[in-house]
């Protein structure tokens, strides 16, 4: 999996609150992280629907609320959620848009898209995290949305997840954690 510079949208966005480089590179890396897991999924079914955009915009915006709230860069905490979705409302972005820096740490509520899903887990598998229960609820959205056995779906898509995080250790490096 390679690492893939955020849009330029997003870089601008980032800067307009300098942003610190460890968020900054935390934010490349989910990004990149979605895309490749994007990439695979449509490979793999090519009749899943996603939005690739919405799923982009999420990874490199769930955490921007952490460029005011710089000690949840370090630690554990939830304020940085609340303040992101501020800040993206504040600069124009809809609620869509903006409940990705919502939902990034609470995959467990019901209702969330497979977008939303697919983005909490790009914050957790690049690093090499595994949360079974958010695999296999995003395997049975898969298995529902391409009419495909969740078994067959399943496997699939634990390869792709073990490759994202067999390179964990080089991402963190890179991160500089």
């Amino acid at each position: 999996m390679k690492i893939v510079e955020l849009s330029k949208e997003i870089r601008n966005l980032l800067e307009q609150f300098d942003a610190p480089q460890r968020l900054i590179k935390h934010l490349t890396i989910v990004n990149s992280t979605a895309l490749h897991i994007v990439e695979q999924l449509n490979t793999e079914w090519p009749n899943l629907e996603l939005n690739k955009k919405e799923i982009l915009f999420g990874a490199s915006t769930h955490d921007i609320g952490k460029a005011v709230i710089t000690d949840e860069l370090y630690k554990k905490g939830k304020k940085h959620e609340s303040k992101g979705f501020e800040i993206l409302k504040e600069l124009g972005y809809n609620d869509e848009e903006s409940r990705f820096t919502i939902t990034h740490g609470n995959w467990e509520n019901q209702g969330l898209k497979i977008e939303d899903l697919i983005v909490c887990l790009s914050d957790k598998i690049w690093k090499g995290k595994r949360v079974n229960e958010l695999e296999e609820r995003i395997t049975n959205e898969i298995s529902e949305l391409t009419k495909t056995d969740f078994w067959d779906v399943s496997m699939k898509f634990e390869l792709i997840l073990e490759k994202i995080a067999i390179g964990s250790d080089d991402r963190i490096a890179w991160q500089g954690i």
